[in-house]
């Protein structure tokens, strides 16, 4: 048998060619790499890093029409507010919340939930399954049979019923009492985030509270029987100064981006925008640069250094293009602030729960208060200034001049904007 004649020449080697699945794998594991690499990084640096208490601006006091405002900066301030609220509630209570830790401070709730069930308080309560997966099911079994309790479950949803409308977790922190007080904002249940994490929340006392309800009712009722579920209530205001908006993925409804979107892009002296993860999609950030580019004073506020490095790490991918068009980037560097807020013009704020990235305006479960009023901005404006104080300005000469090896992280991470 004859064999082919080798097409090889002597002194050669032999090239293989690429293939598409050799190209795919590359493209897939370079992303992963780098940010195996950024997160192991961090937990070597952690080891050393020393907590620190976070700074205490103080309760800030506003009235917007028939709403009573009280803006918290303080978790200590706020989680006895709370408590103080559902100790006198007299007949109904609804709360949810995405962390709920098994400290003190989550037993303080838990102990209130029971003692104001027992005296014949309906009280409902919804925590997600997914952020609590590391906190022992023993903490929740301490809530009484009479306490109405759903565990947003961190697999086995009904995704064959609508892929889309089961996704996303209970990011919200909202806590409504007789339906007239309403709490909501940045604030999770656990000693942790009073003591070291600055964050901010929002207590109203008016129309907006059933807004509030609403959001907890909606999701409590989803394929429930009727005796089970929450019954409606009329709202107090048709149309009042101090709205809800809230993403509910059951109902395929993400508000939240869009009053964002109309209120950058009615803008026309500040933006001031706080959150601890700013990932933005491109609408988002193209508003924030085009506001800034026709004079607009546009200032985003991050952690210097959150709880997420990999968030940080694709965060500063959109840094270049902010800073060239002038937007002021504030990184917050006492401790980690977890605030989602944003005051606009002396006019518009938001308080709540969605931070500014793919995840919260497009798949969880969020609630945002939404206040035009000229005194509650002038009041936010206060809590700005105070967090300003303990910022760095990123600088654009410097951020240009940065490691190359930044440069080359930053791109690689791009893949994950959309999942983060």
């Amino acid at each position: 048998m004859r064999h082919p004649r080798s097409t090889r020449r002597p002194g050669h080697t032999r090239v293989f060619p690429i293939t598409l699945r050799t190209l795919a794998a590359t493209a897939a594991a370079v992303p992963t790499l780098a940010a195996a690499s950024v997160v192991a990084v961090d937990l070597v640096k952690r080891r050393g890093r020393k907590q620190r208490r976070a700074p205490r601006p103080g309760t800030f006091q506003a009235q917007a029409e028939e709403s009573q405002l009280s803006i918290y900066t303080d978790g200590a301030s706020l989680y006895d507010d709370m408590i103080a609220a559902i100790d006198s509630a007299e007949h109904s209570i609804f709360m949810e919340t995405y962390i709920w830790k098994n400290d003190e401070v989550g037993q303080r709730f838990i102990d209130a939930f029971n003692a104001a069930a027992r005296r014949g308080v309906d009280t409902y309560v919804i925590y997600d399954g997914f952020a609590n997966l590391v906190v022992p099911s023993a903490f929740y079994r301490q809530l009484e049979d009479s306490v109405h309790v759903f565990r947003l479950p961190a697999v086995g949803r009904k995704v064959w019923k609508g892929p889309l409308r089961y996704t996303g977790m209970n990011h919200s922190k909202v806590l409504v009492v007789d339906d007239t007080t309403g709490f909501v904002g940045g604030y999770n249940i656990g000693s942790l985030f009073a003591r070291e994490w600055r964050d901010t929340h929002l207590r109203e006392v008016g129309p907006a509270a059933w807004g509030l309800r609403q959001t907890i009712a909606r999701k409590w009722n989803e394929d429930r029987p009727a005796e089970e579920q929450v019954p409606w209530i009329p709202p107090t205001s048709w149309d009042p100064t101090v709205r809800v908006a809230a993403n509910l993925p059951v109902d395929l409804v993400y508000p939240i981006r869009n009053m964002y979107l109309k209120a950058i892009e009615r803008s026309q002296h500040h933006v001031w925008i706080s959150t601890p993860y700013f990932i933005p999609d491109q609408q988002i950030l193209r508003a924030l640069k085009r506001a800034a580019e026709r004079g607009v004073d546009v200032r985003v506020m991050v952690p210097k250094a959150s709880n997420h490095v990999l968030g940080d790490w694709v965060s500063r991918g959109f840094y270049g293009a902010m800073l060239d068009s002038g937007i002021t980037i504030l990184l917050y560097a006492t401790s980690m602030m977890h605030s989602k807020t944003a005051t606009i013009d002396g006019q518009w704020s938001t308080v709540g729960t969605a931070n500014i990235d793919r995840l919260s305006l497009s798949f969880n479960y969020e609630s945002n208060v939404e206040i035009i009023d000229p005194g509650f901005a002038a009041e936010m404006e206060k809590v700005f200034h105070s967090d300003a104080e303990h910022c760095e300005v990123v600088d654009p000469h410097a951020w240009r001049d940065r490691n190359p090896m930044a440069r080359v992280t930053e791109f690689a991470l791009i893949p994950f904007r959309p999942v983060l």
